[in-house]
Formats: C-alpha cells, structure tokens, sequence
C-alpha cells in the first residue's frame, strides 16, 4: 500500500491540475480560492485508501475522491455563510472575500462538479457511486438543519446531538471510504464493514473538532478559539455540562447561552470552559472520542483484509484523533 503523504500529494496534484477557468470568472474563481487553501483533505485520502485497502490502483479512485473534496468544500462555503464566519483554514471566508451571494453560487456550482466526476466511470460503478452519493448528501443537509433547529431549542438531548454530527460530519467520511470499496468492486460485506469504521471514526473526529473550538490552540486549529460557545452552540461539552452540573453551575451555564450578546466574549469564552472542566464535561468529550474511535477500530478487525492493510487502518485512526488539543 501506498503512505498517507502519497496519497495526500495525489490528490492536491490533480486538485491543482483542475482548469477552472470556466466565465464569468467570479463563479469560477472563489471555487479555486476555497481548494488552494489546502486543509487536511482527509475524505479524499480515504477514498484513495479503500480502494487501496481493496486491491485497487488509488488512480482508479481520484475521481471520487475529487467529487468527495469538492463536495466537503461546497458544504463549508455554504456552513461558512451560515455561521458568518470569517475565517476557513486561517483565510478569509468566500463570503467575505466576494460576497455572499457569488459564495452560494460558487457553492452550488462545486456540487454539481462533484456529481459530474462520476461520469469517469463505467455505468455500473457510476450507478452505485451516484447513489451513495445522493443518500449522503442529503443527509448533511438534514444535520446541518438539525444542527440550525437545535440553536434555538432548550431541551436537545446528547443521543440527538450524537444523530446531528452524524449526518452533518461522519456520514461524508464513511461514503468516502465506501466510494473506495465502490470503485474497487470489492464485497458488499467488505462496502458496509468500511463504511461502519469510517461512521464511527467520523463521529469521533466531529466529537474532537468540537473539543478543540474550546481547547485548542488558535494558531493550529485555524479559527477561533472559542466559536461554538459564542454561537450557544449546543456540543456535546454543553449539553453534558448541563447533565452534570449542580443547580448553579446550570443556572450560570444557561445564563450564558441565553443570549449570542455579551459585554466581554472573552469572559463568557473563558468562563464556559471553565464550567466545562469543573462539571468533568471536558473529560467525559474526551472519554466519548476515545470510545468512538475503539468501535471503528473494533471493524478493522472483522475487514477481509490483509493484516498489514489492517494496521494502515489502525496507524491512520489514531494519527487522525492524535490531534493537538
């Protein structure tokens, strides 16, 4: 098997081969700007991956895995809109840079890119792609709904928060991995199984995206620290917070989330962490993400692989959720 650093030059060589030179340039070019900042291209790597792990050439995949990488920085355009963030990757946001309605149109010209990579494939393997394609799509979009819904709502349970990360974050990277099995035509066992690993292990990167917006370090994470609680974004650090906090711990916690105004945001960023660490919430995140990532590494188990496939599998896992917090 090829190494992660080959396929991650793979991928950025053909991403920056892409001739988007298509008019008006203003459609074309915010598309350009979102894939020149790099980031950790993780989806496509994995579908370069599991066509490996599944005896196929990687090149026979990239064309999935370009249409998986387009997608995922469709859906951050638009997710940048929404939260009127205005920084991705350490850079200005689209929507920033241009405005927000060349940042939707941008956006909705990358999906369709992204479906039209499928057309490299003979009609079978295009059928079983387009379809998981579509089913995965639609899912982020009802995660993201979720994920808007629950802003507003004071009674979010954890197993709801869970269900919401899902669909807007692990659904994309276990199709990314399946789309590998897909293009290698291995077994329909060997498709589900390596897409199960990767649902678990895209619940446990979410989980440690959402751990790092509070306990990160800026300078590497790429946006500010400290985000999802100005936003009263219900994490799963909130929602535990709440389950485990005494009567005024709550009634601080809820204080703060009462309202995205604040006099200091400093204040309320600091403050909340600190009641994140005092309820145990921030260990009790840091518990679920371990958790996670041993179920996904609990199927590489049952994979019908080679053992040294195997531990690729395992060595990407734990290098994944080895981030720095």
């Amino acid at each position: 098997m090829q190494s992660i650093a080959m396929y991650k030059e793979q991928i950025a060589d053909y991403l920056n081969s892409i001739q988007l030179d298509g008019q008006p340039l203003e459609l074309y070019e915010p598309i350009s700007y979102i894939l020149s900042l790099g980031g950790k291209q993780i989806r496509p790597v994995l579908t370069l991956m599991a066509a490996d792990v599944f005896n196929e050439d990687p090149k026979k995949a990239i064309y999935a895995a370009t249409a998986i990488e387009l997608f995922h920085n469709f859906s951050l355009m638009h997710d940048d809109i929404m939260d009127d963030a205005s920084l991705r990757r350490g850079h200005q946001t689209v929507h920033e840079k241009w405005d927000v309605n060349t940042a939707i149109l941008s956006g909705d010209a990358m999906l369709i890119l992204a479906y039209q990579y499928f057309e490299h494939y003979e009609p079978a393997i295009f059928r079983d792609l387009a379809k998981l394609f579509s089913k995965t799509a639609i899912q982020v979009c009802e995660g993201q709904q979720y994920d808007i819904c629950f802003e507003d709502r004071s009674d979010v349970q954890i197993d709801q928060y869970i269900k919401m990360i899902e669909y807007k974050t692990a659904v994309l990277v276990a199709a990314a991995l399946k789309m590998g099995a897909i293009v290698a035509q291995t077994t329909a066992e060997n498709g589900d199984q390596i897409y199960n690993f990767g649902l678990n292990l895209g619940i446990a990167f979410q989980l440690l995206d959402d751990h790092l917006d509070a306990f990160g370090d800026e300078a590497t994470f790429g946006k500010r620290i400290g985000g999802d609680i100005l936003e009263n974004k219900k994490t799963f650090l909130y929602l535990k917070a709440l389950e485990q906090a005494n009567s005024a711990q709550k009634e601080e916690l809820t204080t703060f989330y009462a309202t995205v105004e604040t006099l200091d945001e400093e204040q309320k960023i600091n403050r909340v962490k600190q009641l994140f660490v005092e309820t145990g919430s921030q260990q009790a995140s840091l518990q679920l993400i371990e958790q996670y990532t041993e179920e996904a590494l609990k199927i590489v188990e049952v994979l019908a692989i080679d053992e040294h496939k195997k531990e690729v599998l395992r060595v990407f896992s734990k290098e994944l959720m080895n981030r720095q917090m």
